[in-house]
């Protein structure tokens, strides 16, 4: 339908996401020319030590843009569907929002749901794709435009961009290339929409699939029988969450920084075998990791050698 000028009217788009990653997803759609009409976004949460109830980031972008800010509790409700129906969405963009959304919304938008998701798929469907790829040894991962259906990040594709995961990649690293990535690619699919050149979807394969379950505290112990390679992906993968942790001699510390060595030894898994200005050096399963950034419980993070300044009983003779 044309406006009177003959000039096609501006896409009406609703956007729903929740954490940082969200962020340059929502600049990008409102960078696109789109009118984006309101922002989903999760209730307030508790946060920080006073448990304070703290509006989520993308709410407080989306408040100092001026957009409007729906947080319902969940989207099968009669009414929540109601409200969203009343913006006439031409298209709804999630991005880490943390709701399902049911087939009445999922068919509410006259072009659908997109979401912006962290993982080339099939690979790494589910809610935590970033840090597992990086536990998994994966050496490339990406985001794909996907055109969401019923089913837990199976829709197909529209669009992907890939890119390598580094030797010294952290979850957090990788999170900030990937939440870039995926507002370039929504970028794209914005653009390409309204002129009529976004690229048929494409189902996904059906071989290849595996899923990306929720991180958890208690997964952030590292187990020494593992191989030091292994420990060292679960020490870049847990930052900035959960954070890897174990204990030293006995201490129990979080472990911030690591790298693998290839070394033999004949040493109990978890002890320590060397300290020095380059780290502290225990034993694993097979191989030895060399532990370079701890903190202490109730402390700040510290280079192995402040930690040893603190731990003189671990220091060994030059």
């Amino acid at each position: 339908m044309s406006t009177a000028g003959g000039a096609e009217p501006r896409l009406r788009l609703v956007f729903a996401g929740t954490p940082e990653f969200a962020l340059p997803s929502l600049a990008a759609c409102t960078a696109s020319g789109a009118d984006v009409v309101a922002v989903y976004t999760q209730p307030d949460r508790p946060a920080g030590r006073g448990r304070k109830l703290s509006p989520s980031p993308v709410k407080q972008a989306a408040l100092e843009a001026g957009i409007p800010v729906e947080q319902p509790v969940s989207l099968k409700t009669a009414d929540a569907q109601a409200t969203l129906a009343a913006l006439c969405p031409d298209l709804l963009v999630v991005v880490a929002y943390g709701l399902i959304l049911p087939p009445a919304v999922l068919d509410l938008p006259r072009h659908g749901c997109w979401n912006v998701h962290a993982s080339l798929l099939p690979r790494w469907r589910g809610a935590a794709p970033i840090q597992r790829a990086i536990l998994a040894g994966d050496r490339a991962t990406g985001v794909s435009l996907m055109q969401m259906d019923v089913g837990l990040d199976t829709g197909a594709v529209l669009l992907e961009h890939s890119t390598p995961i580094h030797a010294d990649d952290t979850g957090g690293s990788l999170h900030d290339r990937l939440a870039a990535l995926g507002a370039q690619v929504l970028a794209e699919g914005l653009a390409a929409l309204p002129a009529g050149k976004l690229p048929p979807a494409r189902a996904q394969a059906d071989t290849g699939i595996s899923y990306a379950h929720k991180l958890e505290k208690s997964q952030a112990g590292l187990d020494w029988q593992q191989a030091a390679a292994t420990l060292e992906r679960q020490v870049r993968a847990f930052d900035p969450w959960p954070v890897a942790s174990t204990h030293i001699a006995g201490e129990p510390v979080r472990v911030w920084a690591a790298q693998a060595l290839e070394r033999a030894h004949t040493a109990a898994p978890g002890s320590v075998l060397a300290t020095g200005a380059e780290g502290i050096d225990l034993a694993c399963g097979s191989g030895v990791l060399r532990i370079t950034a701890v903190q202490r419980a109730g402390g700040r993070r510290l280079s192995a050698a402040d930690y040893l300044n603190g731990r003189p009983e671990l220091r060994q003779p030059a």
